[in-house]
């Protein structure tokens, strides 16, 4: 047996903060595992993490600096960014220059790149893609609380009562906290409540749902608040010992009609008021459906409001619960790398504080004023008054609101360096320095999860090339603008520099305080939170009076002109931001493999779509291609698109080309949910679908292609026909078409074969392409009959297992209702035991239930 080497790391993924066990055989092979001694999955992972060893390859990374396409030396690339920083700064002022960085770099990472910006450099234009996520949940705290503070753990969704779900489909985006959600549901009888526009995965099993309409939260919290009032579910003890403003926060709540407002029937909100009533312990998850909104901070005070004035808050099972989208969003906001915010939860308008950090870095100077946000940070860009431009470890061309103003932006910025692990991004191809950094499974560090827990990424692989952890690079930097105070050796020594901040000006005033960490084995140290495990038990909040802020928060109804739609952006299952890590994996297309639009049955017929069309998703700022999907879980005059894809996958289907540059006037952050676009049929005269051992680059107006196991496949279209097949398709396949059947100018097929394994096969008709894509998908180089092939689907009496429901197993849709249809009375749990869907993460678990409940004779609940 061969010996291995086991390292526990934490998840590169969402902000759950998995842990996870990475062993390593004296080959070099590498298996994932969760961690069952980590407190937040307990050794479950999900479809992503699972798969986390197929992203650790070379392919695609970027190995050496590059100066302006070609390759250099660490040194050169150092000092040419050195200077240009400092030649901008020394003609413009420091303002002129900017950092954008990412919840996927490491706390220490974050600390070293905000110190050299706000203290060295002197100005606060540091911001970070956690600005699109989850800055409205932070300027929500601090209103209410005095400080961003997240008051719940993960084990309140185990000892609650009641969980409500606000604009967070749980099932997809944080999966294994469902799934503690959902055994504690089965075993305690918790109730769920779902708020969406959309019916997504976690309201599936839902004992409520509620369908608002877009923008329409703040209504029906504000007419909750009300009704708490009015009913006297109040703590008074509390509310009259702990809290300030209530009569202002009803008076903002006025006396409107909420059913009107939100869409709702009054039964549904009387069942959602009634259940908020009767259960003290009640926690409420809100996320990105929340938090990206015009009016995102009032939201999330609108949600706390009502938590305030049941006293459901600082208890077990109870309070308002943001939970985060990166994984290291919340270690970001702990040392300051928003552009309004100082290290250690000290305040940028507060001069106490700042002279505290500079005077604590020995620093030359320090930012006076909050810095440029992620929006206004791109504008300036734009209109040249940023001269020197750092992107670190983030792809804001693909995933900052109205991409096609960021890709101008970058492209007339003088100066612009990237640090990534790849130079395939939309983002990379502008920068005139790229430098090669280190990914997950070569960097070392800490992450914090939603619920304030620290944890360790632990490197277990040797660095890839010459790439360089972040920290280094950015000390490296520093030193050569002529800097002190960056002689780090390690992330350890970072952490304790950053640890002992945390003490500076608090003597108990700010709940982050890592004093008891200074003295730990930074190499042992152990998955734990700071600020306690109940924050607030005590009724004192981070306020100068330690006094809760009830927050006026007065509903308005977003407005939309006539004969548009409202665009909404999410996330899929298996997919993470722009696909530079989980591109990888062929496994984690197979459940939406091709970017769709999802739109009501209603829309559809007006708009004469249906499923499988190709239609234009166009607003002011520019469109995207995408596949049709007509589906009952979305309401009419809405449209749902994911916001993964990139150039990289497909041609256009990029979710921010259409979305406007719309901010929260309190937090920056952009409301990616709600931009008016118009949409349409793209009318292909004909459509391709196509596999091959080789890569394909389709010279068509729309594609998209997914890798797999064996070569790739890919889906094309275009709105002319192509002078002759075999011409066209050469540009796929160099070789000699083996096969061809053509039976008029928009239908043909052909297959390649060498030493009898197939290397290409495409298929073209009229309307979308017929046939078995995952049977096809399967037979990339290997022996299979050529007629067969050119078929498109296997041979009579072989299963086809149908599109894939559970990915973790590769369990498809026709394999699942085969099963139910045989088993009359069957539940989920048989389901799941005999098909082995939902036996891997069990994200898909919500999926395989609607499949049960879609066949009538043999609808069950869920055991």
């Amino acid at each position: 047996m061969t010996p291995e080497t086991i390292t526990r790391t934490t998840c590169p993924y969402c902000g759950v903060g998995c842990g996870v066990l990475a062993k390593r055989d004296t080959a070099g092979a590498v298996t994932i595992s969760g961690d069952p001694e980590h407190p937040a999955n307990l050794g479950k992972l999900c479809s992503k993490g699972l798969t986390l060893g197929e992203t650790l390859g070379h392919e695609q990374r970027l190995l050496t600096s590059m100066i302006a396409g070609e390759k250099a030396n660490w040194d050169d690339a150092t000092a040419l960014v050195a200077q240009k920083f400092s030649d901008a700064i020394v003609e413009h002022g420091p303002d002129s220059v900017a950092f954008y960085v990412s919840g996927q770099m490491l706390t220490e990472d974050y600390y070293v790149a905000n110190k050299l910006m706000k203290g060295f450099i002197g100005s606060a234009n540091i911001d970070t893609n956690s600005r699109l996520c989850m800055a409205s949940a932070v300027a929500g705290h601090k209103r209410a609380f005095g400080a961003d503070i997240v008051p719940c753990n993960y084990t309140d969704l185990e000892q609650a009562d009641l969980v409500v779900l606000v604009g967070s489909n749980l099932a997809w985006c944080h999966p294994i906290l469902f799934q503690r959600l959902q055994v504690a549901r089965e075993q305690r009888g918790t109730k769920l409540v779902v708020i969406d526009p959309r019916k997504t995965a976690s309201a599936i099993d839902a004992d409520l749902f509620l369908q608002i309409a877009p923008g329409s939260d703040v209504a029906l919290f504000n007419g909750l608040l009300r009704d708490l009032y009015q009913r006297g579910e109040i703590d008074s003890q509390f509310v009259f010992a702990h809290t300030q403003g209530l009569s202002e926060a009803l008076l903002a709540a006025g006396d409107f009609d909420v059913a009107k407002a939100t869409g709702l029937s009054q039964a549904d909100l009387k069942q959602f008021y009634d259940l908020f009533a009767a259960h003290p312990k009640t926690v409420t998850v809100f996320s990105m459906g929340v938090n990206q909104a015009v009016d995102g901070t009032d939201k999330v005070n609108a949600i706390i409001n009502c938590h305030l004035l049941t006293g459901c808050i600082g208890k077990d099972g109870a309070g308002p619960f943001s939970i985060t989208g990166q994984p290291n969003a919340m270690g970001g906001r702990e040392v300051g790398g928003l552009a309004n915010m100082l290290a250690a939860h000290m305040d940028i308008e507060n001069p106490a504080h700042r002279a505290a950090v500079q005077d604590f870095w020995c620093a030359p100077r320090i930012a006076q004023k909050a810095g440029l946000k992620a929006v206004d940070l791109f504008d300036a860009v734009a209109a040249g008054k940023i001269k020197a431009l750092w992107i670190i470890a983030t792809n804001p061309a693909v995933s900052m609101p109205n991409s096609s103003l960021i890709e101008a932006a970058l492209k007339t910025c003088p100066f612009v360096v990237v640090s990534d692990v790849t130079a395939n991004t939309e983002t990379a191809k502008f920068a005139d320095v790229l430098l090669p950094a280190l990914g997950w499974g070569e960097k070392s560090g800490t992450v914090t999860n939603s619920e304030r827990r620290i944890s360790r990424q632990r490197s277990f692989v040797s660095p890839t090339g010459e790439a360089r952890a972040d920290w280094r690079i950015l000390c490296d930097v520093a030193k050569a603008m002529g800097f002190a105070g960056f002689d780090f050796e390690s992330p350890a020594e970072i952490f304790q520099e950053h640890a002992e901040l945390t003490q500076v000006l608090n003597n108990g005033t700010r709940l982050l305080d890592l004093n008891e960490w200074v003295e730990q084995d930074y190499d042992a140290l152990l998955p734990q939170q700071w600020g306690g495990s109940r924050p607030f038990a005590d009724g004192h909040f981070s306020t100068r009076n330690g006094k809760a802020n009830f927050v006026a928060t007065k509903f308005q109804a977003l407005q939309f002109e006539a004969q548009t739609l409202v665009l909404n952006t999410g996330r899929v299952r298996d997919q993470w931001h722009t696909m530079t890590r989980t591109g990888l994996v062929p496994k984690l297309f197979s459940h939406r493999a091709e970017p769709y639009v999802e739109i009501s049955p209603h829309d559809a017929r007006t708009l004469a779509l249906k499923d499988a069309d190709l239609a234009e998703v166009s607003g002011p700022q520019g469109k995207s291609i995408l596949r049709v999907l007509v589906s009952d879980t979305i309401i009419k005059g809405q449209v749902f698109q994911p916001m993964h894809w990139s150039s990289q996958f497909a041609a256009e289907a990029k979710a921010n080309a259409a979305t406007l540059a719309m901010v929260d006037p309190i937090s920056s952050q952009p409301a990616l949910k709600s931009s008016q676009i118009t949409l349409k049929l793209f009318a292909a005269a004909w459509h391709g679908f196509g596999v091959s051992l080789q890569d394909v680059q389709p010279k068509t107006e729309y594609w998209a292609k997914r890798p797999l196991v064996s070569g790739q496949s890919f889906e094309c279209a275009d709105k002319e026909l192509p002078a002759d097949w075999p011409s066209f398709v050469s540009q796929f396949c160099n070789d000699e078409l083996s096969f061809v059947v053509s039976s008029n100018p928009a239908h043909f097929r052909c297959a390649t074969f060498k030493n009898g394994r197939l290397q290409f096969a495409f298929f073209a008709s009229a309307g979308p392409v017929e046939v078995s894509r995952n049977w096809l998908q399967e037979q990339v180089g290997q022996h299979v009959d050529a007629a067969q092939i050119l078929a498109g689907r296997p041979a009579k009496g072989k299963a086809d297992a149908g599109p894939i429901v559970c990915s973790c197993n590769g369990v498809g849709r026709n394999t699942i209702a085969s099963f139910i249809k045989n088993h009359a009375g069957a539940t989920l749990k048989i389901v799941c035991q005999n098909t082995t869907a939902g036996m891997g993460c069990g994200s898909c678990r919500p999926e395989v239930l609607k499949i049960i409940n879609e066949i009538p004779q043999f609808a069950q609940a869920a055991e």
